[in-house]
């Protein structure tokens, strides 16, 4: 799903990390559960989403907080 979102914004920049090798980020940013899409605007944190739902919901979410 990410892989999408990647292609229909190709000016927001996307990172992947296992938490499994970076436990300290879940404390850090406070990930109850994952999946988790942290969304980051001028390196704060804005948004977190746990539930994905579809492109189109995670496109338009994306795209409003972009602007």
């Amino acid at each position: 799903m990410v892989d999408v979102l990647e292609q229909l914004l190709p000016h927001i920049s996307f990172e992947r990390h296992d938490l499994n090798y970076v436990p300290e980020k879940a404390v850090q940013w406070q990930i109850e559960s994952v999946p988790c899409l942290l969304v980051f605007k001028r390196d704060e944190l804005v948004q977190k989403i746990y539930a994905f739902h579809s492109v189109p919901y995670l496109y338009e979410t994306l795209r409003e907080l972009a602007e």
